[in-house]
């Protein structure tokens, strides 16, 4: 598999786990707001890190850690993607993945074969949005769709999340996204952040604090659980 990045130890990206994170590269989106950009425009930029070598530090922390994320870029773009999650569960790990929910078909056998335990997946818009968001004109969301259902029907660990900003979201998106994935289980707002890694520097920015209180209160009648990430 393509690694480009091992975060050794991670208290965030796993909730209520110890975790370490793998990042892969390449993405089938062009999220100008994306703080990956090296990964998902230029992998063959960032050194690659032998598998051999992701699993050998695996199995020297197997008694510190308790799970693996594996994040990116878009992991299910990796065509040894359930090969990889095997070898990870073999060693007692549990695994979770973050993902765009293009390849519903890759994310239905990961599930059919027990290979996650936790999936993040980013809802980047509303569907009539989701083109302009993601960098891809004429982009038709039946794929993203596919993907809320499989994990909503799964039985597994999952929160769908989207990082918000204030040139790609308001009030009116925020609550089609509510009516689209009525009944889901978890749902985060991620407010943008500036990075030196973003695509489209200077670009975008994060709502306001209120207006995020607000869209939570709206998410909050359709959606079990909503909470909203790094907030100051």
């Amino acid at each position: 598999m393509q690694i480009h990045g091992l975060q050794k130890l991670t208290l965030l990206d796993y909730p209520g786990h110890m975790a370490a994170t793998v990042f892969t590269g390449g993405c089938n989106f062009r999220c100008p707001y994306c703080h990956n950009s090296e990964l998902v425009l230029r992998p063959e930029s960032v050194p690659m890190i032998p598998e051999a070598e992701v699993f050998a530090f695996l199995k020297a922390r197997a008694k510190m850690l308790e799970a693996v994320c594996v994040t990116g870029g878009e992991p299910t773009l990796q065509k040894d993607l359930p090969e990889f999650l095997a070898k990870v569960r073999s060693l007692g790990y549990r695994v979770k993945l973050d993902s765009n929910g293009q390849a519903p078909s890759v994310l239905a056998g990961l599930l059919q074969n027990k290979l996650v335990d936790y999936v993040a997946m980013d809802i980047k818009n509303c569907r009539e949005r989701y083109g302009e968001t993601i960098g891809v004109p004429n982009f038709r969301t039946d794929a993203v769709e596919a993907s809320v259902q499989l994990l909503m029907r799964s039985g597994i660990q999952y929160e769908f999340r989207t990082t918000v900003c204030k040139e790609l979201h308001d009030t009116e998106s925020i609550k089609r996204i509510g009516e689209w994935i009525a009944g889901a289980r978890h749902y985060y707002l991620q407010p943008y952040r500036e990075s030196d890694q973003v695509m489209h520097k200077g670009v975008f920015h994060a709502p306001e604090r209120e207006e995020l209180i607000a869209w939570k209160e709206l998410l909050a009648k359709t959606i079990s659980a909503v909470d909203i990430r790094g907030l100051d």
